[in-house]
């Protein structure tokens, strides 16, 4: 095993499915050479040749088309769009056409490409390259969605949505790209789709979280531990669609009082659905109101970053409350 960071477990499981199947491709704006913006393709052209590591024009809409298009025929397409925030000209090709086409087709074709793109705040990106959309892609039927929160989870989740047979929307908290190292088997090896994690066990009230908000409730449940001696269980989300419904609901029954954080604004975020699946199958064991931490419903501000994500101070407040009631 080695200790990798995030990006580095991204670039090593690219490396590792493309040696082992010839029909995994890599394209999107400056992957080739260049390796990248975060560098998450680093050495991919220099190692299988431009025909599967290759630049395209500024064209997301063009990646995708493409994309679509060499999944259909028997190809594996990894399309990188290089900040979420870019994502939007290609909105159409995404949902009325990679998401639909098992649908429309009766199941004659299949799109199984995957979209890798790096979203959220955390590096002072400003306006146009700190948003976090993933409930946009998460509505969509057709459209599986996978955010990792660790090295090991990025590698294996991402060769587990090179092969699935459909598309995944594999988006990447940049905040977390070198924000810490783990070790992370060589070669091959998946993470199953549809499964949560659980970080830290409790019972006194439970955190859903996904993305750069998992350390951050992390931290928040090790400062309710000191202070009130409460144990707090941490749930990774890790695949928002499909979701894990049993495995949150049990958790929910377990602990009677929910926390749920997403740096996403709130109106209609993802938290949103989790707190309605609880209110709907798991309501009668709840102990207090189910309290949802978010960025605020506002474009992210250029200058006060760190004010709009929901830092620990945030949660820890929020699963107080819950403990209060």
């Amino acid at each position: 095993m080695s200790e990798l960071t995030m990006v580095q477990a991204v670039n090593d499981g690219l490396k590792a499915i493309m040696r082992e199947d010839d029909s995994v491709l890599v394209l999107g704006e400056d992957v080739g050479p260049k390796g990248g913006v975060f560098l998450a393709t680093e050495g991919l052209t220099s190692e299988f040749g431009e025909e599967r590591c290759f630049d395209t024009p500024l064209s997301e809409d063009g990646i995708i088309g493409v994309g679509i298009g060499m999944a259909m025929n028997g190809l594996k397409p990894v399309c990188e769009i290089q900040f979420q925030d870019f994502i939007f000209p290609a909105f159409d090709q995404i949902v009325s056409e990679a998401a639909k086409m098992r649908y429309r087709s009766g199941g004659q074709y299949t799109v199984p490409m995957v979209i890798r793109t790096p979203y959220g705040g955390g590096i002072r990106g400003g306006l146009y390259h700190s948003q976090s959309g993933e409930a946009y892609f998460a509505h969509t039927a057709g459209l599986k969605v996978v955010i990792p929160s660790t090295p090991y989870d990025a590698k294996g989740l991402l060769i587990s949505s090179i092969l699935d047979p459909d598309p995944v929307i594999f988006m990447e908290p940049k905040a977390l790209y070198r924000a810490f190292r783990e070790e992370v088997p060589e070669g091959v090896y998946t993470v199953d789709l549809s499964k949560t994690r659980e970080v830290t066990p409790g019972g006194d009230a439970v955190i859903f979280c996904y993305g750069a908000m998992v350390p951050v409730a992390t931290e928040a449940a090790r400062r309710v531990k000191e202070s009130r001696n409460k144990d707090v269980r941490v749930v990774d989300l890790r695949t928002l669609m499909p979701l894990d419904e049993e495995s949150v609901l049990q958790a929910a029954r377990d602990c009677g009082r929910v926390v749920i954080v997403q740096e996403a604004p709130r109106f209609c975020g993802y938290g949103s659905e989790i707190s309605a699946l609880i209110a709907e199958h798991a309501v009668e064991t709840l102990e207090a109101p189910i309290r949802r931490v978010a960025g605020f419903d506002t474009p992210f501000p250029n200058t006060l970053e760190n004010y709009y994500l929901p830092d620990a101070r945030r949660v820890t407040d929020a699963v107080e409350e819950v403990l209060d009631f």
